[in-house]
């Protein structure tokens, strides 16, 4: 566990976050945060940020297959 210091920052207050976190987190300058109390700890989270379509694409290497899924054999009253 790492320890910091609350330092005043312009007319607020604020903490560094040592790089080596940072680095873990994959986090960068101007990156936003979450910020949540609960009881008495901080929580920061990194933001979710829904991807494009193009950046899911990506992902896939342009390819995307189409494959049949085997639920098993029917065990009630399912519609074939």
């Amino acid at each position: 566990m790492e320890q910091v210091a609350i330092r005043a920052w312009g007319n607020s207050q604020g903490i560094r976050i040592p790089k080596d976190i940072l680095e873990q987190m994959q986090l960068k300058i101007s990156d936003v945060l979450d910020l949540e109390v609960k009881d008495d700890t901080i929580v920061l989270r990194k933001q979710f940020v829904h991807k494009s379509f193009e950046e899911r694409l990506a992902e896939y290497n342009g390819e995307i297959t189409v494959c049949d899924f085997d639920w098993g054999e029917p065990v009630g009253r399912e519609i074939l």
